[in-house]
């Protein structure tokens, strides 16, 4: 039995095509292995990603492939951003002022089932914080990726935007690659900024790695759940 084919029987579903199985394979993978994916392919895949829907097709998305030498400098100032957080502000909410049910459980189960596959402890403050740091180098992905948006536009244009951001995950595991969107980047927009020449008016919305998944590295054997179709779908007629 293969990876995928692991994966998926630990997940309890069983693909009734390829875009299935690419939908269903799908996962945020935590540690990469050094080998870039083929020339050319990563501009493939955001060709086909731009086929997302978008509202009187405004196509508000926009993003910056960082590799090689830029990558690394990119990695080196988000890092040192990271240990200084007091002077930077992210420039969106991701998330509520207060989290609360069933949202909160959900975000503690798949952050201490993390932590327990890498042996860190709860109160273990230093190694949590150099965990959360792998975002800043992509974790170790070949290629990072950071997408912005017009910051004039509305709430409808980042809906689209997150149909983009999908379509390049599922385009990028029919190519056998693996990815891990990454909201952590957002409140270090400055440095991203200064090192990728992003416009003043852009809005970075968040990065990404993408590459081949280390299968030996403990934190790509988290299985994060899914509530069941009861909880969140209601069939009419």
């Amino acid at each position: 039995m293969d990876d995928a084919e692991a994966f998926l029987a630990r997940i309890g579903i069983e693909p009734r095509n390829e875009v299935d199985r690419a939908i269903a394979t799908r996962r945020s993978v935590r540690r990469f292995r050094p080998e870039a994916p083929p020339a050319g392919l990563v501009a493939h895949i955001l060709r086909v990603a731009a086929r997302a829907p978008s509202g009187t097709n405004m196509q508000p998305w926009r993003v910056h492939v960082a590799t090689g030498a830029t990558k690394a400098r990119l990695s080196a100032a988000l890092r040192a951003a990271h240990d200084a957080p007091e002077s930077h502000a992210p420039p969106y909410a991701y998330y509520p002022a207060e989290f609360f049910e069933p949202y909160q459980s959900r975000r503690r189960k798949v952050g201490w089932d993390l932590y327990g596959l890498l042996g860190i402890a709860r109160g273990d403050k230093a190694r949590m914080h150099a965990q959360h740091a792998r975002n800043f180098d992509f974790f170790d992905a070949p290629v990072g990726l950071v997408f912005t948006i017009d910051a004039r536009l509305a709430i409808g244009s980042w809906l689209d935007h997150g149909m983009f951001l999908q379509n390049v995950m599922i385009a990028a595991r029919g190519h056998g690659l693996d990815t891990c969107p990454q909201a952590a980047f957002a409140p270090f927009h400055r440095p991203i900024r200064d090192i990728l020449a992003i416009a003043a008016g852009e809005t970075v919305v968040c990065g990404m790695a993408m590459g081949y998944a280390d299968e030996h590295a403990p934190e790509n054997g988290l299985v994060s759940e899914r509530a069941p179709l009861e909880d969140f779908a209601v069939f009419h007629g």
